[in-house]
């Protein structure tokens, strides 16, 4: 999917003027690759932001720049560590005829045979890199995991064949797992008798003294 964003060239300034640019509800970037030198960009930040929330951060942008239209995909988003809103953004300008190598998130489909027995499903990995051409870039893998039982794991040696791009991760690499379910607590031996000893009224225990 390609996305159309309308971008400005900036000049290259001082950190203060990077925060009053980020004051005035835009973000700075730089866009840099194929058949362009690396240039300094700024960008709406609410259009920036829905954009990510509806088409996440994969696929290929078409930059809007002084007139000329640029394909790009993003190669890093920096946030603000106590925000979380975007600080600078940075695009690669690529070439539409050739593969690139990119993230793409894995989402697991099926009731899982494991869960059903009371297994807990585990992601330990969200993401696998793919190597695809621009215009085939899927927003997510979905995998199958109606089968994956109790105790055993579905990898990316599993699914390879199954998709019509290469995987760039070793077979494996592992996508889901599915663990037993938590031991239940084990109640304690309650047989053991806990009534005190009976002392008669003379105070004197009542076993008979050693010789």
């Amino acid at each position: 999917m390609t996305m159309v964003l309308t971008v400005q060239q900036r000049q290259k300034g001082r950190r203060s003027s990077l925060t009053q640019l980020r004051q005035d509800g835009a973000i700075p970037g730089v866009v840099y690759g194929f058949q362009m030198a690396s240039t300094a960009i700024s960008l709406d930040a609410r259009t920036f932001a829905k954009m990510l929330a509806t088409y996440g951060t994969n696929g290929v942008f078409q930059l809007e720049l002084e007139g000329q239209h640029v394909n790009a995909v993003l190669t890093e988003v920096q946030r603000c560590a106590l925000k979380g809103n975007v600080k600078h953004v940075d695009f690669k300008s690529i070439n539409m005829a050739e593969e690139l190598e990119v993230d793409v998130p894995v989402n697991p489909i099926g009731d899982a045979v494991g869960v059903a027995d009371g297994g807990l499903l585990l992601q330990p990995n969200r993401e696998v890199r793919i190597k695809v051409k621009p215009t085939e870039i899927p927003e997510a893998i979905d995998i199958d995991v109606t089968n994956v039982a109790i105790g055993t794991s579905l990898y990316v040696g599993d699914i390879r064949q199954q998709l019509p791009f290469e995987i760039l991760q070793e077979d494996d690499y592992t996508l889901v797992t599915i663990t037993p379910p938590p031991a239940e607590n084990v109640q304690e031996d309650d047989t053991v008798d806990e009534t005190p000893e009976v002392i008669e009224a003379t105070g004197q225990n009542t076993a008979e003294p050693q010789a």
